[in-house]
């Protein structure tokens, strides 16, 4: 990524958000919409940004919540009323139920290219199973999987300091012993992490002579039990392949929200700390407005605070996409998870002896789509990783 290059590049036009915008002011936990809701409508403040349910082709917002059906359990008669009205719904959140009780697996693969770029400065983290290390509540929690892409400018040093720190921060501060709530407890150690690592590099930075410029993106999923937890700074982004099966197609949706100078939120900020932004950039040089690094922007509103969105996982997903911006200069999301769903049913991958031919072709996609980028005239570092979700 390059976002201190001599002259600006023009202004890019800020893309629609997908999901919720992120709330203001208290936050209470709502439950999350079965897996088969296609009902849009509000459901009153979140702690997280949550993510569409699985009937649900639609990326846009949606905060429903189950919570209502569940109070409907002790009353009989209405309860049978709604049976009535409702067909098979009590069938399916039954199906939710047996759906969730099994732990999805899950498992990472990466390629990486340099491109035109003199040197990487993109890393990344796959951490399919650290259980043993978070050490977590085991009446509550079974399995904890961590995966990340960091996307450097003005050097590697930032990018590179959040791959080896930020899950370390994460495991040390990961919720152990009783908590009265998982979901509020992995948010605030989320947000601790963040904040901690983008410390902790800050100080490292200023004490060189000269002080170190650097910067990262940050896109980070948390895989605890089903629940994807989805911490993301910058313009990276994380994607969800969901099979719809009303349309009988799979979707790509909207796991993480960017953030760019030229949205409204984000120049509202920059602007009340005293910055400004010219050309789509914060003081007309730094394209992102939230990173990891970056000490000379954050009296200037650039903060290192992440969106955190919640996503449960459900039978009809297939896998998760986590990819800088070099490949989404040249691929929409769609383009991206169909190219990758193509290459999981070419049956002409080789398979090397002793390799599972679903690993064969997981490792293709990713290489294939990272060199599909590259030929496509991205300039930029390209870093995909696509994490399989299995059943």
């Amino acid at each position: 990524m390059d976002l201190f290059g001599d002259l600006p590049e023009p202004e890019r036009a800020p893309r629609p958000p997908a999901g919720i915008e992120a709330q203001e002011g208290p936050m209470l936990l709502e439950d999350l919409p079965p897996a088969s809701s296609t009902d849009s409508g509000s459901g009153g403040p979140l702690l997280f940004d949550d993510l569409p349910p699985a009937g649900s082709g639609d990326p846009g917002s949606l905060a429903t919540s189950v919570s209502q059906a569940v109070k409907n359990e002790g009353k009989g008669a209405k309860r049978k009323t709604e049976e009535e009205k409702n067909g098979g719904e009590e069938l399916v959140e039954k199906k939710v139920c047996k759906a969730s009780s099994v732990i999805f697996g899950l498992k990472g693969y990466v390629a990486e290219r340099k491109g035109e770029r003199e040197e990487m400065q993109d890393a990344h983290v796959i951490l399919n199973d650290i259980t043993e290390e978070c050490k977590p509540p085991s009446s509550l929690i079974t399995r904890v999987s961590y995966f990340a892409v960091f996307d450097g400018h003005g050097g590697i040093r930032a990018s590179k300091f959040a791959a080896q720190n930020l899950h370390q921060n994460l495991i040390r501060k990961f919720p152990k012993g009783d908590v009265i709530s998982v979901e509020k407890t992995v948010k605030r150690c989320l947000l601790d992490t963040f904040k901690h690592t983008d410390e902790e590099f800050l100080k490292q930075a200023s004490s060189q002579k000269p002080a170190w410029k650097d910067g990262s993106t940050a896109t980070c999923v948390l895989a605890v039990d089903n629940i994807l937890y989805i911490a993301n700074l910058g313009d990276s982004r994380a994607i969800l392949c969901r099979y719809n099966e009303e349309s009988q197609k799979h979707a790509a949706l909207s796991l993480s929200k960017e953030h760019n100078p030229t949205q409204y939120e984000e120049r509202m900020r920059i602007q009340k700390a005293g910055g400004n932004v010219r050309d789509g950039r914060v003081l007309g040089v730094l394209e992102v407005s939230r990173s990891i690094g970056d000490g000379q922007y954050k009296r200037c509103g650039v903060t290192s605070v992440p969106d955190i969105r919640r996503c449960q996982l459900t039978p009809n997903d297939r896998f998760i996409l986590l990819a800088c911006d070099g490949l989404f200069k040249v691929f929409t999301p769609e383009e991206a998870v169909n190219f990758i769903l193509s290459c999981l049913e070419d049956e002409k991958i080789q398979t090397r002896e002793g390799k599972p031919a679903v690993d064969a072709r997981y490792e293709a996609a990713c290489n294939r789509l990272a060199n599909k980028a590259v030929q496509r005239g991205s300039a930029d570092n390209v870093t995909v990783m696509v994490v399989r979700i299995g059943h």
